[in-house]
């Protein structure tokens, strides 16, 4: 709380939020890096097995694995978000399936499920890109910028 906010409350305001942050527990900081970083491993030990698996037995090359096997880890994760597995995972692991693939396909899938009796196109189109949204325009934003450094970068070098 900042001390602007802290100057507008009462006196009994501001010992009651004393005491209340006295007794608040205190959060498994370490535990929840550790379930983080083994869920995301396993998440990213899973689409390595799924890339392995498309060299192996099928005609792909280290560079066009990619796209097939990022999407075989999208339709699990919408597949394991529908039948509402996913969630459960989430909230023992946290942070570690915000594995961007997995955790943006989740996002999605979650909220046109969550809106579709509104309709497909205002409930699942609608809401379905309101919490992806940020997601896709930071991205994007990030894309520019990293582009743009680029290009001046190597026009420097070129010249």
């Amino acid at each position: 709380m900042s001390n602007k906010q802290k100057k507008k409350m009462t006196s009994v305001q501001q010992e009651y939020q004393s005491l209340a942050k006295a007794r608040e527990p205190g959060r498994p900081v370490l535990k929840n890096m550790v379930r983080a970083f083994i869920a995301g491993g396993i998440i990213c030990i899973i689409a390595q097995g799924v890339s392995d698996f498309f060299l192996w037995n099928f005609d792909f090359t280290e560079k066009t694995v990619g796209n097939p096997t990022v999407a075989v880890m999208i339709l699990l994760s919408v597949i394991l978000t529908s039948l509402g597995i996913y969630d459960h995972i989430a909230q023992w692991a946290g942070a570690g399936t915000a594995v961007p693939v997995t955790g943006f396909a989740n996002s999605m899938a979650s909220a046109a499920i969550e809106h579709r009796s509104e309709g497909f196109v205002l409930g699942v189109g609608g809401k379905m890109f309101k919490l992806a949204g940020s997601v896709i325009v930071f991205g994007v934003f990030a894309a520019f910028v990293i582009a743009l450094v680029r290009t001046i970068l190597s026009m420097l070098g070129g010249a």
